[in-house]
Parts: structure tokens; C-alpha cells; sequence
């Protein structure tokens, strides 16, 4: 089994692969990913989104935000292009989610050149995809967390986007060079801090799960399996690779 994290949008022009990773790719005959890659996926995201996402009539971000997150969000917002009033509507989880993925576009990053979209377009015909989480799970988690929560790491996602314009570009330079501790630094300890239940149910939990079951895949699969999952799952003593280690396997690398 190789085991790769990912950054989920990239820039174009990266030499990213690693000679193992085309290796194992070449003759995967499993590739598990964090979620299902085939043509009902964005349909799914879209659908559930405006299911879970969307504020009911007569309710507002605004009126849940005190008047400095409020300042701090719409400036963050401003900064990447994305008007106020398109955040309006939403759940404090969705627009800390709008403002991401906006604040990784302006940076420069583009959805097919995410590892996912590449390697899934890479992997061969033949090499059977599989799915860690539903579309229908991983937006749970991501709506789960208390109210407070939820406001406290959108707070805190709007404050880094304005006070630290380079931190995407940080992380990818992180992933690069395969830092683990500035990786921890930069993309993980800022959830820790602000949003400690939301960084356990987003990081630790799912950790775990997904531990117990490339433990299981590991053990049985006679093949050449290919898993890819977000680079912030592989770090730490709570990342994948030191779990693995913990239930008796034998993990190379970081």
C-alpha cells in the first residue's frame, strides 16, 4: 500500500509526482480517495450544499456575527473577489468554506490540477476506485460543529486571509518539501487553537476511522493499492501514518 497526501487545489505547473507515487500507479489495482470521484459527485456537493449550507428565510450570517467578525469577513471576502452579500444566506461552515475555496482560486489554484482530479485521470482503467467517506458524510462533518464553533473557525479563516496572503502558498511550499512540522504550523495548529471540537471531529476522528480500515486493506489486499487523502491526515502523532503504527504495521516514510 503508498499511502500520499494531497493538497486538494493546486496550481498549474507543479512537479509534484514522486517517482514511487507513478510507480504504484502504473499497476494500482485499488485507488481509495477521501470521496467518490465519478459524474454524480459536484451534482451531490451542489445538492446537499443548499441542503445543509443555506441559512432558513429570515435568518443571516450577519445577525450571528458580532460587528467585528462581521468587518473581518466581509473584508476577507472583498480581498478574494466574492461580494458580502453572496455569504448572506449561509451557514457560518458554508461560508468559511465559500471564502477557502475563493482564497485558493485568487492564489492561483485550479481544481483539475488538484491531486485528485490528476491521479484519477492518471490511474489506469482498470485499477478499481473506492471512496473512505460519502458526499453526504464528509458535508456532516463539515456541518456538525456548535454554532459557536463553526463561527469561531470562520472567524478565524477571515482573519488569516487578511493578515496572511501568503499562507496557501505557504502550505503548497509545506507540502512540497514534505515539512511536516511547518504543515502542522501552518494548516492544522490554526484549527486546533480556534475551533478545538471542529479540529477533532475534521481531523482526529476521521483519522481514526480511516486508520481502522487501511489496517483491514492492508492486512487482506493481495494487490497494489493507491490511498490518497488530504497531506493533513498524514501528520503528527494523531496522523494516519503513526495510527497505522500503532495498530502494528509497518509504516516507511514520514
Amino acid at each position: 500500500m503508498l499511502l500520499f497526501g494531497s493538497v486538494h487545489l493546486l496550481p498549474g505547473g507543479l512537479d509534484w509526482r514522486p517517482p514511487a507515487l507513478n510507480r504504484a500507479l502504473a499497476v494500482a489495482d485499488d485507488l481509495w480517495f477521501e470521496l467518490p470521484l465519478d459524474e454524480t459527485m459536484d451534482d451531490e456537493v451542489r445538492r446537499l450544499s443548499l441542503q445543509q449550507g443555506v441559512l432558513p428565510p429570515g435568518d443571516s450570517l450577519w445577525a450571528r456575527l458580532t460587528p467585528l467578525q462581521r468587518d473581518r469577513v466581509e473584508r476577507a471576502a472583498a480581498g478574494v473577489g466574492v461580494a458580502p452579500t453572496a455569504l448572506t444566506r449561509l451557514r457560518p461552515w458554508m461560508a468559511e468554506l465559500a471564502l477557502s475555496v475563493a482564497a485558493d482560486a485568487h492564489a492561483g489554484a485550479v481544481v483539475a490540477e488538484g491531486v485528485e482530479a490528476r491521479l484519477q485521470a492518471d490511474a489506469p482503467a482498470t485499477a478499481r476506485r473506492h471512496a473512505l467517506e460519502t458526499v453526504r458524510q464528509q458535508l456532516g462533518f463539515l456541518a456538525g460543529g456548535s454554532p459557536g464553533d463553526q463561527i469561531a473557525s470562520l472567524d478565524e479563516t477571515a482573519q488569516e486571509m487578511i493578515t496572511d496572503s501568503d499562507l496557501y502558498a505557504r502550505i503548497v511550499r509545506d507540502w512540497m518539501t514534505a515539512d511536516l512540522t511547518a504543515l502542522q504550523r501552518d494548516a492544522l495548529d490554526p484549527l486546533a487553537a480556534a475551533a478545538p471540537a471542529s479540529y477533532r471531529r475534521l481531523i482526529i476522528d476521521r483519522n481514526a476511522r480511516w486508520a481502522r480500515v487501511l489496517a483491514h486493506i492492508a492486512r487482506e489486499s493481495t494487490g497494489v493499492t493507491v490511498v490518497v487523502v488530504g497531506a493533513g491526515h498524514l501528520v503528527g502523532p494523531a496522523g494516519v501514518p503513526s495510527l497505522l503504527r500503532a495498530r502494528g504495521l509497518r509504516v516507511e516514510g514520514p
